[in-house]
């Protein structure tokens, strides 16, 4: 047996001590005991979905909710469901009003935890849980060494094509460089359709599709010293090359600097666009409209699979209620065995655990997840863990498709973001 085989074979292991009560038992226990206090209400805030491709996710919170209430007498759950565009907003204003949740779900963490009113993962999991958690996740929700962000309702994308489209305009099979990819590009367009590739430079989520490129062509949005670091060689020569040799050659559609992920999963669906990077979401949309579709990992710069991106939502637990035993209660509740599943391992989230994931991967009515899963401990985040992120993501969201584009200049474009990432690191150490 070799190395990787034996580290599966014990994640299986907590796996299995999990899913017949063990591990949860033993954080419930070890956190609480007989110390639970009668009628502890926990308030529970997190985010509901519309109709959308993946209006799934979530869904699973009253079943959830109503088996852990049935199994830890005298803890009850207040659950509160806000629009998921909105859920940022809600959190800030409970926190700045002083009546912040027991538990919440969003995408920002990091000034809650800079400001002290988090619980950290080790007042809340007991070791084998914390050490269940997929690493790559938890390093992205730490803040000064220490985990607050819980990782919820995780992604990887890959790189969705139709397979029709690529038959009619003879592409052999997956663009493994850039230069296949464009070649695939060319190709779909000569047969008339009408967006090669989805390049989704639209302001609701440029930064993921900007980073992806980024990675690929070995840059990012970080430098070595964990600060913002946008005008490197690397990424001035990514946009370039997007700006030259796709987007100019009207490989990217009409208008890619407008084009947002949820328009571009429909035009996909319609046949409209033949490839793009895509979260496991769109399988269940494209299964329900009967699109022949495959996936491939994103293709780096110059050959091979590209540093997969990692996206998630976070859970928290805040201290103003001074429920720590009842918050770790249930949080471990949720993170182990079934209860774990029912959050990763559908066609909407990925696990976040080394025992979910490999419980997915390994129920055959689960295998189409299998390649998004495998790439979960290699992916690379934006700096979600830093206080000044959701200023600077707005940035890049509104400016980075100005350097694709005809006449764009991205070389200007990344200096401006990092003139722009200093004043946000500004404002943030003042706040």
């Amino acid at each position: 047996m070799n190395q990787q085989e034996v580290a599966r074979a014990v994640r299986r292991r907590q796996f299995l001590l999990q899913t017949a009560g063990l591990a949860g038992a033993t954080a419930a226990f070890g956190l609480t005991g007989c110390e639970t206090r009668e009628d502890v209400k926990l308030d529970l805030l997190v985010a509901s979905y519309d109709k959308s491709v993946g209006a799934s996710i979530g869904d699973q919170w009253d079943k959830v909710v109503s088996t852990f209430e049935k199994q830890h007498a005298g803890i009850r759950i207040n659950l509160e469901r806000v629009p998921y565009d909105e859920i940022d907003r809600t959190l800030a204003r409970r926190v700045e009003e002083g009546r912040a949740p027991d538990i919440a779900q969003s995408n920002i963490f990091a000034p809650y935890a800079e400001d002290g009113l988090l619980y950290d993962m080790t007042k809340l999991f007991d070791i084998v849980t914390q050490a269940d958690f997929i690493r790559s996740f938890t390093e992205a929700g730490t803040v000064d060494s220490a985990t607050y962000g819980i990782p919820f309702l995780a992604s990887t994308p890959r790189l969705f094509y139709n397979k029709e489209l690529f038959r009619r305009a003879r592409v052999g099979g997956a663009p493994t460089s850039w230069d296949e990819l464009r070649k695939a590009a060319r190709a779909l367009k000569s047969i008339g359709v009408k967006t090669p590739y989805g390049l989704q430079f639209g302001p609701e989520a440029a930064d993921d599709e900007a980073l992806s490129w980024l990675l690929a062509a070995g840059g990012g949005y970080m430098g070595d010293t964990a600060q913002y670091d946008f005008a490197t060689a690397a990424n001035t020569e990514a946009l370039t090359w997007l700006r030259d040799e796709f987007v100019g050659e009207g490989l990217a559609g009409a208008a890619p600097a407008k084009l947002n992920r949820t328009d571009a999963y429909a035009q996909f669906l319609g046949g409209e666009i033949g490839m793009l990077i895509a979260h496991p979401v769109l399988m269940g949309a494209a299964d329900q409209a009967k699109v022949p579709y495959a996936h491939a990992p994103f293709p780096g710069k110059d050959g091979g699979a590209a540093a997969p991106l990692g996206l998630s939502d976070w859970l928290m637990a805040f201290k103003r209620g001074g429920h720590r035993k009842e918050c770790g209660t249930f949080l471990s509740f949720l993170y182990s065995g079934k209860s774990a599943l029912a959050y990763g391992g559908s066609q909407s989230a990925l696990p976040v655990t080394y025992s979910a994931s490999d419980a997915a991967t390994g129920n055959p009515s689960e295998q189409p997840l299998s390649a998004f899963v495998e790439q979960l401990s290699d992916a690379q985040f934006a700096p979600v863990n830093m206080r000044s992120w959701p200023a600077v993501r707005e940035t890049i969201r509104a400016d980075v498709g100005r350097a694709v584009t005809e006449g764009g200049e991205p070389g200007t474009v990344l200096a401006a973001l990092d003139k722009a990432a200093a004043e946000a690191e500004v404002k943030a150490a003042t706040s």
